[in-house]
């Protein structure tokens, strides 16, 4: 540990948490990782994944640490939320939380791993309460996801590498949680210009089938350095 210059010893010793909320899609639902507390307080209680920060550890490192444990994924997309600090925010001690919003593949990750601690994946349309404020986090992180989706092509992370204009409509639905026009939304992502469509077609929804696509990452970037804005009508 660094010597403390003089005055800073004043400062009040907080302790200070990572709370990760990671989102993740399947059958045609946004999910939220959660687990089961495993001491007091409100041990047995739904929770968020989240420790506290080791000594010489920054917040962004602590949060990788974080998912990479539980999950066995370290390059993903993740995102500084928010600092929570409200004095009673924790009945255990005073502790000062910044939250992070990560979203994966949820066939991507490590299965075993999240049985192994005993996590769980649950519908956002569908959440248990949650220990302390989590609930709240899970509320900015939801608006925060909301309004980047629209401008960033972020929501390609929450999907496999080859995916119909179908099951990417769904997603968008997922996150807004409400029905969008199918001819629009096409209309709308197809414009961007960052989709490649693929020669081959998923057949187990319909006999016809779709075709399937994949996100055009080097594409967008040099879009994007081109002036273009991501935008998509939901």
């Amino acid at each position: 540990m660094s010597k403390i210059i003089k005055g800073y010893s004043e400062g009040i010793k907080e302790l200070i948490a990572i709370d990760c909320i990671i989102f993740g899609f399947d059958n045609d639902e946004l999910k939220l990782l959660v687990i089961k507390r495993i001491h007091e307080p409100s041990i047995g209680e739904w929770s968020l994944i989240g420790s506290f920060i080791q000594e010489n550890e920054s917040l962004d490192n602590a949060a990788k640490r974080i998912l990479l444990k539980l999950t066995g994924l370290d390059n993903v997309y993740m995102s500084q939320l928010y600092a929570h600090g409200n004095v009673d925010r924790d009945p255990g001690a005073r502790v000062i939380s910044v939250s992070y919003f990560a979203l994966i593949n949820i066939h991507e990750h490590d299965h075993k791993l999240v049985k192994e601690y005993g996590a769980r994946w649950v519908s956002i349309s569908n959440l248990p309460a949650l220990v302390f404020d989590h609930n709240c986090m899970v509320e900015i992180a939801l608006k925060r996801l909301r309004k980047e989706a629209k401008y960033k092509p972020i929501g390609f992370e929450l999907l496999p590498s080859k995916f119909t204009l179908p099951k990417l409509q769904s997603l968008y639905e997922a996150i807004y949680q409400k029905k969008i026009d199918k001819r629009n939304f096409r209309k709308s992502i197809l414009k961007t210009d960052v989709l490649e469509k693929l020669d081959e077609k998923e057949k187990e929804s319909s006999k016809k089938g779709a075709f399937y696509y994949s996100f055009n990452e080097a594409n967008y970037k040099k879009l994007t350095e081109m002036g273009f804005y991501f935008n998509v009508t939901v």
